[in-house]
């Protein structure tokens, strides 16, 4: 089924310093004009590299192309605003990400699952590649099963229901009527997001015609940034809406804490408490050996190194928030407020 060019979609692109990937991005994501109606916001939070003279050059050959300033800076805010500030006539929104390219026909793609489906909200299926030999390996980690735990949307997947996925389109209607993306939570807003959705009792599909190719963060102290952001973002999602954590979000925690407890042990008993740690660490050092060897790409002898990272950031995060949010559960009660 093609899309119906009668439905107005807006396409929101949240930007911040992406002077490396904003062109190709928006060049691989552009629909044919005869395919369907649609408008693209790059929603700027403040760069201050190129990243405004490359879309002001793309708005000088495209109308349907617009930079617009976000004062509130983050990703959460880029959606809202741009699903206030449309055009009147939108039906969908798409979120769109810098960090990727788009197979062709993407936008049409999303526009028609979102209504043959019968859904609220149409998600996909990511690969992440790399350009440098860093950016190769911490993608090597993340398409695999050691660093995204098996979780549907993180390679090829077959079309249906999900729970949550990479987000791409909804019917804004359904977005506005549920308050869009919560912003008093910086990270996770995608699956926090899915949780409302579902519990209001809309469905999300995974598109599998969608696959794009994500851009992973090009250095080992951006991607422990990065995760740790992520493993906050899910405990705050998983304690907001009382849900249970999946297994492969609750090995990573294990992991941490098991390198915590051998490490006050090692004192008392000696090089043996160091065994379960030290057996992990060669578990995923010796992977990232054997991809390079399979792959004949020296590289990516680094994913193992890259889980490691992935997987302890990731648990140290989730920690962290689930300490706080116990912590304001305390005080609450001792106020008197619950």
């Amino acid at each position: 089924m093609q899309a119906s060019p009668s439905q107005f979609t807006t396409i929101v692109m949240p930007a911040l310093n992406e002077e490396h990937y904003i062109a190709e991005a928006i060049r691989s994501l552009l629909p044919a004009d005869d395919t369907v109606d649609f408008e693209l916001l790059v929603l700027d939070g403040g760069s201050t590299d190129c990243t405004r003279r490359i879309v002001e050059g793309i708005v000088a050959s495209n109308s349907r192309v617009k930079f617009i300033h976000n004062p509130r800076r983050t990703q959460s805010a880029a959606m809202n605003i741009g699903a206030e500030i449309c055009d009147p006539r939108t039906a969908i929104l798409l979120r769109a990400d810098c960090h990727a390219v788009y197979p062709p026909g993407f936008v049409e793609n999303c526009v028609d699952a979102l209504g043959s489906a019968a859904s609220s909200s149409v998600v996909v299926s990511m690969r992440a590649v790399g350009k440098t030999p860093v950016q190769k390996a911490i993608a090597a980690a993340q398409n695999s099963k050691l660093g995204n735990g098996g979780s549907r949307h993180r390679g090829a997947s077959q079309s249906g229901y999900v729970d949550h996925g990479h987000h791409a389109a909804f019917d804004r209607a359904t977005f506005r009527s549920l308050g869009g993306y919560d912003e008093s939570a910086p990270f996770n807003e995608d699956a926090e997001f899915d949780a409302r959705l579902a519990q209001s009792g809309g469905r999300i599909y995974l598109d599998s015609r969608s696959i794009i190719d994500y851009f992973p963060r090009s250095s080992f102290s951006s991607l422990a940034k990065q995760y740790y952001r992520h493993g906050w973002g899910r405990a705050n999602t998983l304690v907001k809406h009382g849900m249970r954590p999946k297994l492969r979000q609750v090995l990573p925690v294990v992991i941490l804490l098991t390198f915590v407890l051998a490490t006050v042990a090692w004192p008392f008993v000696g090089a043996i408490a160091l065994l379960p740690p030290a057996g992990y660490l060669a578990l995923c050092l010796t992977w990232g050996v054997f991809l390079a060897f399979r792959f004949r790409q020296p590289e990516l002898a680094l994913a193992g190194l890259a889980a490691v990272i992935m997987h302890l950031s990731w648990a140290a995060g989730f920690l962290r928030r689930a300490f706080e949010t116990k912590s304001e559960r305390s005080l609450r009660l001792r106020s008197g407020e619950a």
